[in-house]
C-alpha cells in the first residue's frame, strides 16, 4: 500500500504548526505536522465530512 501525500491547510502558512490530511477513498489519515513519526488518527471519509461541515459553522 502506498503513503497518501499529506495535504497541509491554506490557514497553517509556510510554518509546520498545522494538521496535514490525506484523503483516500477508504479513509482520511489525520496528523500533527510537527511530530511526522508519530501515529496518526484515522477517519472514514463520511465522519470526515460530517466533522468539516461542523467545523464551518459560523462560531466554530
Amino acid at each position: 500500500m502506498t503513503t497518501p501525500q499529506g495535504q497541509k491547510s491554506t490557514y497553517s502558512g509556510h510554518g509546520s504548526n498545522c494538521v496535514e490530511t490525506a484523503a483516500t477513498p477508504t479513509m482520511v489519515p489525520v496528523r500533527d505536522s510537527k511530530a511526522l513519526p508519530e501515529p496518526h488518527l484515522a477517519f472514514p471519509p463520511s465522519v470526515w465530512a460530517d466533522f468539516l461541515a461542523h467545523a464551518a459553522k459560523p462560531g466554530h
